[in-house]
């Protein structure tokens, strides 16, 4: 594979109890930029996920009774090893996904942060004492790991999706399984390989690679042995997955879609809304869940945000992502360029005016030009869907009470954006907003020591921060009689 230094970590099968577990059948993981097949990839599917979880059970046990600052260590290990190879994670990256190269070194900083942050955070698992109503009686509340964690995790942030769940189960004792994206396995497998170098035993960490997502998923979503299951995805597989999860009565915990509101009001800094807007709708070339979806300008500033924005828009360099200089890479499939041509279209079709973009990129069969559409209106299809592609809808709005109806009618509820410097304003929206996270005057929010998740139809739960451990764990209340007796 091109220019990765470090051959080790370029592994092609499942990672179980410590051991790579090679498949008879294969698929192929190919370059989105190029259509190039850059591995082969070993096959699994559930009788590997079966024999994971039970290596996974098998040593929580052990990893549980750890004590939290020897865990921490090997955490840490872990962390100082995926930034000693930032370069060649961030290559491996490029290559099997397509973000620019620049957005893949950031990434495997961003997810490292994660382990690092949790194996501190790690230590910090504190029980409680509670003043009992009996001179007899001592109540202690105590916090144990749950047990064993699967995962599935989506492939626009293959590695630190993958981070952000892993780094907090672990430090909480639990042992963990994870099923990545087919389309990029490649990364959770140099993950893994860096996970036993730092000296995390087998079977506390475990990846499976396979094409079976519904199999692999019923495995993780049903199997008594499994106490929690988490997943970054799309609400409708979600959905289906809680109901799975519920066979069990399982910990859950979800981050699904998003249908992000950008707000300008008119008291905003447009030069800086508009570098906020480039930020959170043209990163990994719209293919986050947190990407800006909807953009709201009051109707006084409209025309000079508009200009600002496309000339910022027409500036953005489109490309593979392993060459130098570029904004934007490809989509992650032929389908996914689908799509979004045809919310453009049928949103062109219903009045929307082109005014930038709109066509498929002369750069290969996987990219679309950076898009603008003005005149939008909120019941067409470019709004009211999640648009996974670098298609930004201009949406215009008279006042404060207008947009935050606008913003919040959708059954989504995982960021929003606004910009505005009036203070009672900010209070007002910030309040207003049914996001569970909210950017002000910022257009790029994710941050190791912040709560990542969403509310209504967007997911439940809380990755990172201070935050992050609880859904590993579990409350235990201690009732000790006897004590002055």
């Amino acid at each position: 594979m091109q220019k990765i230094k470090q051959s080790t970590l370029l592994k092609t099968s499942s990672y179980i109890n410590g051991h790579w577990h090679a498949s008879d059948a294969t698929f192929e993981v190919e370059n989105p930029a190029t259509n190039e097949v850059i591995a082969q990839v070993s096959d699994a599917g559930v009788d590997e996920a079966t024999l994971a979880i039970q290596a996974a059970k098998k040593a929580f046990k052990a990893w549980s009774a750890m004590p939290a600052h020897e865990r921490a260590k090997l955490l840490r290990s872990w962390f100082n090893l995926m930034m000693e190879h930032q370069d060649d994670l961030a290559r491996i990256l490029t290559l099997e996904q397509g973000k620019p190269l620049a957005e893949a070194k950031g990434e495997i900083a961003y997810g490292a942060g994660f382990i690092e942050w949790f194996a501190e955070e790690g230590k910090r698992v504190y029980g409680d004492t509670i003043p009992s109503l009996s001179a007899k009686q001592k109540i202690v509340v105590i916090k144990q790991a749950v047990g064993v964690v699967a995962a599935i995790t989506p492939w626009n942030f293959p590695n630190a999706m993958i981070a952000r769940k892993a780094s907090a189960a672990l430090a909480a004792g639990c042992t963990f399984v994870v099923r990545p994206a087919a389309q990029t396995p490649l990364s959770a497998l140099a993950m893994a390989e860096l996970a036993e170098q730092a000296g995390i035993p087998a079977g506390v960490f475990n990846v499976i690679v396979g094409q079976d997502a519904r199999g692999i998923g019923e495995v993780f979503t049903t199997h008594t042995d499994v106490a929690k299951f988490t997943f970054t995805g799309s609400t409708v597989v979600g959905k289906s997955q809680i109901k799975q999860c519920a066979s069990t009565v399982k910990k859950v915990s979800m981050e699904l879609g998003g249908n992000a509101p950008f707000i300008v009001f008119n008291d905003a800094d447009i030069a800086e809304a508009v570098k906020g807007a480039i930020n959170s709708k043209y990163r990994n070339a719209g293919q986050t869940c947190v990407c800006t979806n909807r953009i709201f300008v009051q109707k006084e500033v409209l025309a000079s945000f508009t200009e600002k924005f496309t000339d910022a828009v027409n500036n953005l360099h489109v490309g593979n992502g392993i060459d130098d200089n570029i904004e934007i890479g490809p989509m992650i499939s032929v389908e996914a360029v689908d799509n979004v041509a045809k919310l453009v279209e049928e949103s062109i079709q219903q009045g929307a005016i082109l005014n930038t973009g709109g066509k498929r990129h002369q750069a290969g069969s996987h990219f679309f030009q950076p898009t603008i559409l003005t005149q939008v209106t909120p019941d067409m299809p470019v709004a009211y869907n999640e648009v996974f592609g670098p298609v930004s809808p201009i949406i215009a709005f008279d006042n404060e009470s207008d947009v935050i109806a606008m913003a919040n009618d959708t059954e989504y509820g995982l960021a929003a954006y606004f910009y505005a410097r009036d203070i009672g304003r900010v209070w007002r929206v910030a309040e207003a907003l049914d996001y569970g996270m909210v950017g002000i005057n910022e257009g790029l929010i994710s941050n190791v020591a912040a709560p990542f998740g969403g509310v209504k139809q967007s997911g439940s739960g809380r990755e990172g921060s201070k935050y992050g451990l609880d859904d590993y764990l579990e409350l235990k209340y201690l009732c000790i009689g006897g004590i002055n007796d």
